[in-house]
């Protein structure tokens, strides 16, 4: 049987556990999950990161009602010190990073950058998660990237491949590059060529304009050239200098995080020469830490799940009492709402038709719970915030939202709401993985069909999809109002009358819902997936190009590289 190959995951951001804030959001909590999967399956994986001292922000409602940051400094001396430190380039400038372990918390062993500690005159760099302006993120990504490729080789970690989760990290790979060129005296040309078979990369932004480029100048000032030149540069990533098309020139294989995205993908990228070619795995949640233990006993019993349901409401209840002191009703339907607040995401779409909603909320027959954070920096974010935050105000008890919102708040919401709200502009929700955690808990998705929801949920059956309520009556209408009007259509015709009304279908679509999304959206299978079709892409291939005679096992097992997992629908 072939060893399985070493991986080296890097990432910008990890959500493990809310005592380490050092996440964002969705990209961060995949990552984490990613590590806890890869955990219990005991496969050779390490992951690579940034200590960041103030977080990303956290964030608060004004007396204005808009939201506002704060950013309190960090102490993180539960962490392990490996007492390894790198040094890399920034402006002329030697910056040494120390690295951290973390390994507590159920995961792979995650190494940290920090150049925040006393004495250093760098711990601007590490400072805030995405803050400051493209200099600093320049920085931040020579750290991650060149920095971590040098902890790797001082930490003496046998590495095959090299996992980057998102743009942020190419950098090691022109690390990757000047160590050959240097240490084997490869040209240019035969160094890229052997780096791109140690590098799979995995995108995530479903918009082309909202993939991170740089200035090539800017570059070659900050040292993220390590020693190679404008032209090598731009073969690799263009002018400007697109991260993204780095990753996928330098990569063998790369994929997108859901079906739908990857064919996104595919198409976003179609006119650009040289890249590797592109896959779909779906993202997938780490069962353990998202599915409530009552929950998944009572399924796997085959026990009622309303009683554990009504449990982990109530639990959700006096929460949003604590946090809001908002008093909601255990006996009324609760839909949940929890992402970042950017435009396309539409978080306030239900709000639009104030004739349609008012009267449920005001009769208290629909109640609503709102959080997430935005960007320091978006203003238009926080305007929706605030907009949120109104509503909050305009229907006390009905409507609330929780301010700063992290994977307590998270796992708080997906388990105690009745039903999970998604209404993103197609084809922008790349994944969607909070309706995956919903579904594990028997929460009900009510969605549009995007990310992973093409690929799970079915109407009627485990969720309501508003897609399928579209009909031609629908067709003058613009694309917001297109979905309110089927989105209401759901939530009257459908959602409503089978809480209130027929409780045994209820329960049934509660049961479907963990039959779909507990194994099929899980980070275990995610991972398993990975190994198979990306960090064994190639692998394999040479293991088996140095026997003389492959047995079938061998064969088998390279087939099975190659072969996409079956989808329910695309």
């Amino acid at each position: 049987m072939q060893s399985r190959p070493h991986i080296a995951y890097f990432c910008m951001e990890y959500g493990i556990d809310e005592e380490l804030p050092i996440y964002s959001g969705g990209l961060g909590v995949l990552a984490g999950d990613h590590l806890k999967a890869i955990h219990d399956l005991d496969l050779p994986l390490i992951g690579i990161g940034i200590l960041w001292k103030q977080d990303y922000t956290h964030q608060y409602i004004g007396d204005d009602g808009r939201p506002y940051d704060t950013y309190p400094n960090f102490e993180y001396d539960f962490l392990k010190d490996t007492g390894i430190t790198v040094d890399v380039n920034v402006r002329g400038e030697k910056v040494t990073c120390k690295v951290k372990l973390v390994d507590q918390y159920g995961n792979a062993p995650l190494y940290l950058l920090d150049t925040n500690f006393p004495g250093s005159e760098h711990g601007w760099i590490t400072s805030k998660l995405y803050g400051g302006g493209t200099e600093e993120r320049i920085a931040q990504e020579i750290v991650l990237g060149i920095g971590g490729l040098r902890a790797l080789r001082k930490l003496g970690i046998k590495v095959d491949r090299y996992h980057f989760n998102e743009g942020h990290a190419v950098l090691a790979g022109i690390e990757l590059i000047r160590e050959k060129m240097q240490n084997e005296s490869l040209s240019f040309k035969e160094a890229k060529k052997a780096t791109k078979k140690e590098i799979v990369f995995t995108t995530h932004t479903p918009v082309r304009a909202g993939n991170e480029a740089h200035d090539h100048k800017l570059l070659q000032d900050m040292g993220a050239y390590n020693s190679l030149n404008y032209e090598q540069m731009k073969e690799i990533g263009n002018d400007p200098f697109n991260m993204t098309i780095a990753g996928l020139r330098l990569s063998q294989i790369a994929n997108g995080v859901s079906q739908l995205h990857t064919e996104t993908t595919k198409e976003m990228w179609k006119d650009v020469s040289n890249t590797s070619p592109i896959i779909g795995i779906t993202n997938g949640v780490h069962v353990k830490t998202w599915q409530d233990q009552r929950m998944k006993d009572a399924y796997e019993s085959n026990q009622d799940l309303w009683q554990p349901h009504q449990k982990l409401k109530q639990e959700l209840i006096n929460f949003v009492k604590e946090k809001n002191g908002a008093e909601m009703d255990p006996n009324s339907l609760i839909i949940g709402f929890a992402r970042r607040a950017a435009p396309y995401k539409r978080s306030e779409l239900i709000f639009r038709n104030a004739e349609a909603i008012d009267p449920l909320l005001r009769e208290g027959k629909v109640q609503l719970i709102f959080s997430g954070k935005e960007h320091p920096n978006d203003q238009t974010g926080k305007d929706i915030v605030q907009n949120l935050v109104k509503m909050d105000q305009k229907y006390k008890n009905s409507v609330v939202f929780l301010e700063n919102y992290d994977m307590e708040i998270a796992r708080k919401m997906i388990k105690g709401s009745d039903v999970w709200l998604n209404n993103p502009r197609r084809p922008l929700e790349a994944s969607g993985t909070s309706g995956m955690k919903a579904a594990m808990n028997g929460v009900l998705n009510l969605s549009v069909v995007d990310g992973w929801l093409a690929e799970g949920p079915e109407h009627g059956v485990n969720g309501w999809l508003i897609d399928e309520v579209l009909g031609e009556e629908y067709n003058h209408l613009s694309e917001d109002k297109y979905d309110l009007k089927a989105l209401y259509t759901v939530i009257y015709d459908e959602v409503i009358p089978t809480f209130y009304e027929n409780r045994p279908k209820w329960k049934e679509m509660m049961k479907a819902s963990i039959d779909m999304s507990h194994w099929e959206f899980s980070a275990q299978r995610m991972v398993k997936e990975y190994y198979k079709r990306m960090y064994s892409y190639g692998y394999q291939r040479q293991e088996k190009s140095k026997m003389q005679k492959p047995g079938i096992e061998r064969v088998t097992e390279a087939i099975e590289v190659v072969s996409p997992p079956p989808h329910k629908r695309i």
